[in-house]
């Protein structure tokens, strides 16, 4: 490859020749999305569906179980 001596040096010192780790952290700082802050209470959902299946995997071993030995 032919060598670039205005190609910018990483922070540790690193050269790289095609500059592609220096797009990159540009790209990532540039498109990370800005977070807003959680509200204090969160809802119920993500909860309740793994309640829901739970206790509908308990009632599928039970059936089973009930299946095999009756």
């Amino acid at each position: 490859m032919a060598h670039n001596p205005h190609a910018p040096q990483g922070p540790e010192g690193n050269y790289d020749p095609a500059g592609s780790t220096q797009m990159f952290r540009a790209f990532v700082d540039e498109g990370a999305p800005q977070r807003q802050p959680q509200p204090a209470v969160q809802s119920s959902g993500p909860r309740v569906g793994l309640i829901v299946g739970i206790v509908l995997a308990v009632v599928v071993i039970a059936a089973v179980a009930w299946l095999a030995l009756g």
